[in-house]
Formats: structure tokens, C-alpha cells, sequence
């Protein structure tokens, strides 16, 4: 249950620091020793942290023309070392839905890769709101 727990905070951390366009907190949520990519809605896949990093400072420093997204409906699955969030990305126009990978670093869960893109499914308001309903399998 803690690393589930973990998982699900190192998650939220993620979409916290995209909504305060925090580059500084995104940084330290990246994975530093695991190799890294990400795909941005509508962009190729990035590689390598360097190009990662890039592309956050890009998009969290344009914070007037980049609108925050909040998680919905996440459920986390733990595999040892490694783990992965599913969630729909929230924004004022619609939803996007997302995986994000991470890997335990230095006793933290850390981002290795984060993929986002359109869905037609909307997440379910009351799954968000039912504290009993399993939200993450082990």
C-alpha cells in the first residue's frame, strides 16, 4: 500500500508542478540515472533527459499560452522497481488521457517517460469521488 501511496503523490507532484509551471519542481521529478522520453500530445517522442527537460522548460515557461492540466481518475500499478499512472488530463477545453512511468531512484519514484493524447472517454465523476472503489492494483 505505501508505494502505491508513493506512486500516486510522485504522480500528482507531476501535474502540481505543470500547473504552477514550476520548471524547478518538474526537474526534480525526472529520473537522473534511468533513461527518459516523453511524448507530448501531437509532437514526436523525445529522448534522452536533456531533450525531456527541453521541452518542459519550453512548455512551463510559456505560462500564458499553456493551460495547467489536473489528474483524474488515476490508478496505479506497482512492478517492484518500476511503475506506471493511467489518468485522464483535465483541462479547461477537454480531457487527454496519460501514462506515466516511473522508476525507484534514490529511495523516490521518478519519471522515466510520460506520454499524453486525445480520447473520446470522459473520466467518471463518480470514480473520483468513491473512496472505497479500488483506485490502484499492486
Amino acid at each position: 500500500m505505501h508505494d502505491r501511496m508513493a506512486l500516486l503523490f510522485a504522480n500528482e507532484a507531476f501535474y502540481a508542478a505543470f500547473a504552477g509551471h514550476d520548471y524547478a519542481a518538474m526537474e526534480a521529478l525526472w529520473a537522473r540515472h534511468a533513461p527518459v522520453a516523453c511524448i507530448h500530445p501531437g509532437w514526436g517522442v523525445l529522448e534522452g533527459r536533456e531533450a525531456v527537460m527541453e521541452s518542459w522548460r519550453g512548455i512551463l515557461g510559456n505560462a500564458g499560452n499553456t493551460p495547467a492540466a489536473s489528474p483524474r481518475n488515476a490508478r496505479a500499478f506497482v512492478l517492484g522497481d518500476a511503475a506506471y499512472v493511467t489518468c485522464f488530463e483535465a483541462f479547461p477545453e477537454g480531457f487527454l488521457i496519460a501514462t506515466n512511468l516511473f522508476v525507484r531512484e534514490e529511495g523516490e519514484w521518478r519519471l522515466v517517460h510520460h506520454q499524453a493524447g486525445p480520447t473520446r472517454e470522459q473520466p467518471d465523476e463518480e470514480e473520483e469521488d468513491d473512496p472505497s472503489r479500488p483506485r490502484a492494483m499492486q
